[in-house]
């Protein structure tokens, strides 16, 4: 809305109002396209598993209590989707509406089986389980007594243009280190990483242009698809298609357990729409001419900003 593309962190604090009362008090928020994103996810996990999940120094205590603020948010948030129930002995029995799985937890909220649909591959962890039924990725960061952070576990099914394997146990700056324009937030990058863990939970919001609704696009295409055709970023102004890819980021620090969760809601906006706006229009063309060289190759536009601003231009 600045007509400026800018990377800042940007971070506000949760709960704020953006408009879409209740939906800006959820961590985990559920829509109409909710079987459309499991069935993106599902369809990753059977692909090949660690290619969209993967853990590093991921400690049992640390998993627990990530496992905990999930199924409270889950539960405080959708009660009308999902139920758990304690026992005596501290096991816990999570169960979703949406998906009709029964999630049965341990003590230490170590999982214990799932019954309901059929999954494949089994569910590897009570963090994959969760994740699976909900319409976000997730990432949990990590710091030790020295002050060192890392990404110890992500669960990223809808990835926009990076993988898992590629940042699992990185620290923040290294995770950033392809971002162009992160240069003056990376050398904050551990006063940053300890905003996460300490402060109260926050909301921020990135956004970048598409060619398509793909919510997968690892770097790394699926067999039998072309690189060309899994990118996303071939503008044709003959047939235009184009869409604001929006990420909507919830970052829940749990000091105690020198922790935070980072959840990213991916969403899409048709530019056709947009440009409707004349107000919106103009910003994101502004948005668009502002951008940096070294920003237009990160994004994927060199070859087609020209062409993109030549349309929003038309009636």
């Amino acid at each position: 809305m600045s007509g400026r593309y800018e990377v800042k962190p940007g971070m506000m604090a949760f709960g704020s109002c953006f408009g879409n009362t209740p939906a800006d008090q959820q961590v985990f928020q559920i829509d109409d396209d909710f079987t459309h994103y499991r069935q993106i996810k599902l369809l990753a996990r059977a692909e090949q598993l660690n290619k969209y999940y993967q853990t590093c120094n991921y400690s049992q205590t640390v998993a627990g209590a990530i496992a905990r603020l999930i199924i409270n948010r889950l539960t405080q948030e959708h009660p009308q989707h999902f139920h758990c129930q304690k026992s005596i002995d501290n096991t816990v029995v999570f169960h979703s509406q949406l998906t009709k799985e029964t999630i049965y937890l341990d003590a230490e909220l170590q999982l214990q089986k799932v019954e309901g649909s059929p999954v494949f591959p089994a569910y590897a962890s009570t963090l994959d389980a969760l994740a699976t039924q909900v319409q976000e990725d997730l990432t949990i960061i990590c710091r030790s007594a020295d002050g060192n952070n890392w990404l110890s576990a992500i669960h990223l099914c809808y990835p926009n243009h990076w993988s898992a394997e590629e940042k699992i146990g990185k620290d923040f700056a290294a995770i950033h280190a392809p971002v162009a324009g992160m240069e003056k937030i990376n050398r904050r990058a551990g006063a940053i990483a300890n905003t996460m863990i300490t402060h109260k939970p926050m909301v921020r919001f990135a956004w970048g242009l598409s060619t398509d609704t793909r919510l997968n696009h690892h770097p790394e295409p699926p067999p039998g698809i072309s690189v060309s055709q899994w990118q996303g970023r071939s503008f044709d102004s003959q047939h235009p298609k184009l869409y604001l890819r929006i990420e909507r980021q919830v970052i829940w620090g749990l000091p105690e357990y020198e922790t935070a969760l980072f959840s990213i809601r991916t969403y899409f906006r048709d530019c056709s729409v947009v440009k409707k706006d004349s107000v919106l229009r103009s910003k994101l063309y502004a948005a668009i001419q502002s951008m940096t060289p070294e920003s237009l190759v990160y994004k994927g536009l060199v070859e087609s900003k020209a062409s993109i601003l030549e349309w929003l231009q038309e009636n």
